[in-house]
């Protein structure tokens, strides 16, 4: 059974719980998973971030030209990443409806995207491969920190894990998150990041 909490957040250790985006009191869907095995050399060099808008049929030799091309080594270890991808980038779509996408694959090593924010999309896919997942807040603290005030408890994804975060454009309320603060650490993320491609 899913847990639900005061921010209209479910999560499950079933994929499914993913389509319960599409309830308008639902802001956010976790899939709590276990993390990628075996990619952690993925981020050795010096690899540099993907952008790309694809046709989910297209998806799967684009990633996997793009992580060529954009300096990921160990290419013996790219179906696993690009297998992943493919196959959250097929529930997405399933979900919202679409069938064609934006990818991004992203290295952080700064506090990029630090103050808790909502996206300025229907809903957004986010997971976590390497380093430390998305930060989250429940309605209550969302509310605090729109005050002015600091929130009692910051929630966290971990590695693994999906998230689709309902965004500013959709019904019902959006999700209140950030990308966990690691500036100075010396950790580095990589996440994966799921949109449509919105036609403003």
């Amino acid at each position: 059974m899913p847990t639900k909490t005061d921010s209209a957040a479910l999560i499950s250790c079933d994929p499914t719980i993913l389509r319960s985006i599409k309830q308008e009191d639902c802001s956010l869907a976790i899939w709590e998973r276990s993390s990628l095995l075996g990619i952690e050399q993925l981020l050795d060099g010096a690899p540099q971030n993907i952008r790309l808008n694809t046709a989910l049929s297209d998806l799967g030799p684009n990633l996997a030209n793009a992580l060529v091309t954009n300096g990921f080594v160990h290419p013996h270890i790219h179906g696993r990443l690009v297998d992943d991808a493919n196959d959250l980038a097929e529930l997405y779509c399933s979900i919202l409806g679409i069938n064609e996408l934006e990818l991004r694959l992203e290295i952080v090593s700064t506090d990029s995207c630090r103050k808790f924010h909502a996206d300025f999309v229907t809903a957004r896919l986010i997971t976590t491969y390497i380093g430390a997942g998305s930060n989250w807040l429940t309605g209550e603290d969302a509310d605090r920190v729109k005050a002015g005030l600091e929130p009692k408890r910051i929630n966290s994804l971990t590695a693994g894990d999906v998230g689709i975060f309902k965004g500013k454009l959709a019904l019902g309320r959006p999700a209140i998150h950030r990308s966990p603060p690691i500036a100075g650490t010396g950790q580095r993320r990589l996440l994966l990041v799921l949109n449509p491609v919105e036609k403003i």
